[in-house]
């Protein structure tokens, strides 16, 4: 990083700050020394971020929200902008899951994994807008998944709120277009990655839950969503090599990745190790507040979990690749071009 860095004394809220990729994403912010409204549900989790922002230079607001509730989400927006200013980005990150079988699920679970990775996003969307648009300026991240493009087994609640999220952000980018609004948002799409929600999250399966390899560490995912928020005009962005086959798979050939994943989805999601059904979870009550503790932005994973993307390399670098392609390409056709004249 050269100069001043991009988010000093920027106002950012985070909502899912607490944990997983949310708390990594904070850490980024923080190393920036940007002002960072915290969103979840767990106190002891959202006091551990705070001390973490503080030790790396920002400066640190925790605000106990469930995002399902739109009257919390927009009473958190109004505390952010009194406390830290105008809010420039406003991340999505918030999670829950369930682990089973479609037939398995009930109602009420499909219903909060709903509100809580659709409707959340949904409620902190507008909450972000309707004080960024009246600006004409900030940015909108939503922290999105391959997942986004492609159900896959043992996770259709999860599946179906992201497949909603990807709808909503297409159609507000497109309002914001055709308003030429400055407000810019953006999406990015992740591969499997190393999170204590695997810990954490309800499940019915006979195994413990993992991501889908391979693995991505945490870092990866908030690096991609700090670069987003910096470079917000680009629609979408792929992380992962995994999520790139997965995306350009589905396209092509959707029905043979229906048959791939039949085959493969269910051992992919699982460990050898025998899963404890009495296991407490956090879709209703944060583990955190009965006893658990903080919980970090790491999982169980970290010893297959990639540290580096050479691919979110690639996205990052495609502006200054593709100029140096073209400038590569002017070239050779210069020279042959000299060529065929002598």
């Amino acid at each position: 990083m050269s100069g001043k860095p991009e988010f000093e004394n920027a106002s950012v809220v985070v909502t899912g700050a607490s944990a997983g990729v949310g708390r990594a994403v904070v850490r980024e912010f923080a190393r920036e020394g940007a002002r960072i409204a915290l969103l979840a549900r767990g106190s002891e989790g959202l006091a551990a971020t705070a001390r973490e922002v503080r030790e790396l230079g920002g400066s640190a607001l925790t605000l106990p929200v469930d995002v399902a509730d739109p009257e919390q989400v927009a009473a958190a927006a109004d505390g952010a902008e009194s406390e830290l200013g105008p809010i420039r980005v406003w991340v999505n990150a918030a999670f829950t899951s369930v682990f089973a079988p479609f037939a398995e699920l009930t109602p009420d679970e499909v219903r909060r994994v709903t509100e809580v990775c659709y409707l959340g996003y949904v409620h902190g969307t507008q909450a972000a807008l309707a004080r960024m648009r009246p600006r004409d300026e900030g940015a909108i991240v939503q922290v999105g998944s391959a997942l986004a493009y492609r159900g896959t087994p043992l996770q259709s609640a999860y599946c179906a709120a992201k497949h909603a999220v990807q709808g909503m952000h297409d159609a507000v980018r497109s309002e914001l277009l055709h308003d030429r609004s400055n407000v810019r948002v953006t999406m990015v799409q992740l591969p499997g990655v190393n999170t204590p929600q695997f810990s954490w999250v309800r499940s019915r399966l006979p195994r413990r839950a993992q991501p889908v390899p391979p693995i991505y560490m945490p870092e990866v995912a908030a690096r991609a969503v700090r670069f987003a928020a910096a470079h917000p005009k680009r629609r979408e962005y792929w992380v992962g090599g995994s999520t790139v086959a997965t995306l350009i798979a589905n396209r092509i050939a959707p029905g043979l990745l229906d048959r791939y994943l039949a085959r493969t989805g269910y051992a992919s999601q699982q460990t050898s190790e025998s899963e404890d059904p009495f296991r407490p979870d956090n879709l209703w009550t944060p583990l955190d507040e009965a006893r658990y503790g903080d919980f970090g932005a790491h999982g169980a994973f970290d010893e297959p979990a990639h540290p580096r993307s050479p691919q979110l390399w690639l996205s990052e670098h495609r502006t200054a690749l593709a100029a140096a392609a073209a400038a590569t390409t002017a070239a050779a056709v210069a020279v042959l071009r000299g060529r065929h004249s002598r």
